[in-house]
Formats: C-alpha cells, sequence, structure tokens
C-alpha cells in the first residue's frame, strides 16, 4: 500500500492508510499498545488491538523505525485529532535503549546533538530555518542579485585581529573566512549585484547566547549603492523571510508554542536612531558608556527592548569603524553605516557604504598599522574602475533567534560550533 505521510493521513476519516517513521512514545496496557509516530509533518497515536499483533508491538522500543498500517478515525483526544486502528506492522529496525532520557544537562544534550535534534520543537525549526534560507535566496534574486560561491579559505583575514583561524596551508599560512567582503568587492566589477549565503568563521573566545565559532552568512554587496539602498534592501529580505514563514510553517510556529503575530507585525520601514541619539537614550536608562565606543550586548538589547521589529541604528564614529567603511561626506566623523538590532538578542546586521578613495583607504590601513601588501589584491578594486558600492552581512542564526524566541542561538542552529565544542 502506497505511503502516506502523517500530516495527510490525519486529515483522512474511515480511511485505511499507511504510515512509517519513528516511535515517538509508547505505552503498554493490557489488551493494547499505544504507539505515537512521528516523521517530518507530524505525530499519529497508533493503536494496536489486534492479539496477533500485541507481541509484536510490545518488543518496540522508542526512536524504533516501522511502517505501521490501519484505519484512521477522527479522535479529538488524540494527537493531530485523529488516530489509527492497526491491522498492520512491519519493523524496520529495534532501536536499542535511546540514551536521552528526562531533566537531562545542557551539556551532555550537546554531546549527543545528532540524537537530540530529533526533538519535535529542533525538527520544526530546522524546518522552518530551510523556509528562512530559502525566503533569502528568493528575495534578493527578485532584486537583480546574482549568487556567488566564495572561497571559505583565504590567503589574508579580511577583519585582522585574534578572531581568525589560521592554518597550515602547505607551505604557507591560510585563514578561515571571516567574511567574504573582499571578494564581493571585487565581483561587482562584474556583475554588479553580488550575493553569497556561506559560513563564516570567528575565533571569538565568547561563551554568551549569540555567539558561536561558525555561522552561516548572508552577505550582499552592490555597485552604484548607497544606504539608503542598503536599508530598504535588508528590510525587504526580513520581511520577506517573516512571510514565507508565515505561509509555510504555521504549523511549526504551533510547535514551539509561538504566537504568529508576532512575524506579521515585521513590516517595513524599520524604526530608526543615529549613535549618537542611542547614546543619549542610553544615557537616560542609566547606561556609562561614553561617546566613541563600540555598542556591546547589554546596550544593544537596551536600545532594541521598547520594540517589536529591529532598530536601526546609523552613523557610528569613524574612529571605531573598519577601514573600507565610507566616512560621511558632511560630517566625516560619523561614519556612513548601520547596524540593525533585535529585540533580545542585539545585533543581527552590519552594513556600510564602502569607501571607494584608495588613498584613503591606504590611510586608514597605516594608522591602524596594518601591512599593505597583504591586502593589495583587494586594493585593485579601488585601482580599476572604482564605483560608489555598498553592501551587508546578515547573521541567519541571530535573525532566526530573534525570529523564534530562542534563549540561546544553538538552538536555531543543527551542530553548533563553541570554543569549547567541535563535536559531534
Amino acid at each position: 500500500m502506497k505511503i502516506s505521510q502523517i500530516e495527510k493521513a490525519l486529515k483522512t476519516d474511515g480511511k485505511k492508510e499507511r504510515i512509517r517513521g519513528w516511535v515517538y512514545r509508547i505505552r503498554k496496557m493490557s489488551g493494547k499498545v499505544f504507539i505515537v509516530v512521528r516523521d517530518v509533518t507530524g505525530i499519529m497515536q497508533c493503536v494496536v488491538a489486534d492479539e496477533k499483533l500485541i507481541p509484536k508491538a510490545e518488543n518496540i522500543t522508542f526512536e524504533s523505525s516501522l511502517e505501521v498500517e490501519g484505519t484512521v478515525k477522527k479522535d479529538e483526544r488524540a494527537p493531530g485529532g485523529a488516530e489509527m486502528q492497526v491491522t498492520d506492522i512491519k519493523v524496520h529496525q529495534i532501536a536499542e535503549r535511546f540514551p536521552i532520557t528526562k531533566d537531562q544537562s545542557t551539556e551532555f544534550l550537546m554531546d549527543v546533538r545528532h540524537l537530540s535534534l530529533r526533538k519535535r520543537d529542533m525538527t520544526a525549526i530546522l524546518k522552518i530555518r530551510s523556509t528562512a534560507l530559502f525566503a533569502l535566496h528568493e528575495y534578493i534574486r527578485s532584486q537583480g542579485y546574482y549568487e556567488v560561491d566564495p572561497p571559505m579559505l583565504s590567503g589574508a583575514a579580511s577583519e585582522g585581529g585574534a578572531e581568525v583561524f589560521e592554518l597550515d596551508y602547505f607551505d604557507t599560512k591560510a585563514y578561515l573566512t571571516q567574511s567574504w567582503q573582499f571578494y564581493a568587492e571585487n565581483l561587482i566589477h562584474a556583475v554588479e549585484k553580488v550575493y553569497g549565503m556561506n559560513p563564516a568563521f570567528r575565533a571569538e573566545k565568547s561563551n554568551t547566547n549569540r555567539h558561536v565559532t561558525e555561522f552561516w552568512m548572508f552577505e550582499v554587496e552592490a555597485a552604484w549603492a548607497d544606504l539608503e539602498e542598503m536599508i530598504k534592501i535588508s528590510e525587504g529580505c526580513l520581511c520577506h523571510v517573516a512571510k514565507k514563514i508565515l505561509e509555510k510553517n504555521k504549523p511549526e510556529l504551533e510547535v514551539l508554542g509561538l504566537d504568529p503575530k508576532k512575524l506579521e507585525k515585521i513590516k517595513a520601514p524599520f524604526p530608526r536612531i543615529t549613535y549618537k541619539e542611542a547614546i543619549e537614550i542610553l544615557h537616560k536608562n542609566g547606561s556609562k558608556i561614553p561617546y566613541g565606543v563600540d555598542f556591546g550586548a547589554a546596550e544593544e538589547k537596551m536600545l532594541a527592548a521598547d520594540y517589536e521589529i529591529p532598530l536601526i541604528v546609523t552613523n557610528y564614529p569613524s574612529e571605531i569603524m573598519a577601514f573600507y567603511k565610507k566616512d560621511n561626506e558632511e560630517d566625516p566623523k560619523v561614519s556612513n553605516n548601520f547596524n540593525m538590532l533585535a529585540p533580545n538578542v542585539g545585533e543581527i546586521l552590519d552594513s556600510s557604504e564602502r569607501e571607494p578613495d584608495i588613498e584613503k583607504i591606504k590611510s586608514k590601513l597605516k594608522k591602524a598599522g596594518k601591512n599593505l601588501n597583504e591586502v593589495d589584491w583587494y586594493l585593485d578594486s579601488r585601482r580599476y574602475g572604482s564605483v560608489p558600492h555598498a553592501g551587508f552581512g546578515l547573521g541567519v542564526a541571530r535573525m532566526l533567534q530573534w525570529m523564534l524566541e530562542r534563549d540561546h542561538i544553538r538552538d536555531v542552529i543543527p551542530f553548533p560550533r563553541f570554543p569549547n565544542r567541535v563535536k559531534p
């Protein structure tokens, strides 16, 4: 008999169906065995009452894989509103004693992440994550951008500092990419609008609820673009992600106990303030942070706390910005940049206009004590046909951490990596 997914089988009444999956729960009673089966679409309670099938059913264990056939009948008391009266069972594998039980530590659950991600909430998050990634691709392509795969190994660190993973590459040094921005700024001379969805690596020894050492970045770069265009594009990306999750993942939102109204509120334009205004707000709220210092998690969360959608903060002091960020023409002491701060998470997106003048870039690099030879190839983007351009990088996991109201970033990554964890 043809296999039906559980989501479809639950909608039938009085019909025979065959489903397959894994044992989500099992309860053995006198004369009956109740087996709740899960697949990627949902769960269904299957009742084994046939005397010939009960001995087989009683040997089945939690997480065993099987096929079950029977008549589906509506029952509001059952998970999903229907249950199956079983007439046939085909066991694919009897699972060994599952190592995960109730009330186990987070560290243990991370040790067995390959098993703990089978939980329904994690399955729901993985499905939503898939929707979100596709939505980002879909939206940015609709805006005329071309996807290009960046290298993960580089001969020079894009951001520099101690946050880079260095490795031996035959007879030289190489680095795991922190960002593909340097490549993107050269690619715009070929395709004008370019984006990439790729891993990024940061050797930060930060044990916080929003830091990992490996994460996926959605990076966008465009020739002839300014800050206003980047704000519009980045807002469009988040709005489109929210729209697609609402369209495709309402059952998953229900599993996670999330109100869809939160995503419905994600509409452009997002609220906007300057760095200077942000400092004033922080001071009114009791913060002692001085002007000219970059915000940390505490300040970012404080600024975003009064909003239901991300807050855009523009024009940070130039002195604390990277060398490639363009100074504001009217006030060179501030940068033409913005960060997007999400409630309860903080920064999820960083953007700026890029400095097109090679001499200004060289001056900033020399002031910072950088070796110009290490980035000479990057400077070719300014030597040969330099144009005004801008871009941004969006942290996919942080975006989802905010949208799905997760306390920790590990909850939206299948196999998260931390300074003390590189397994499984």
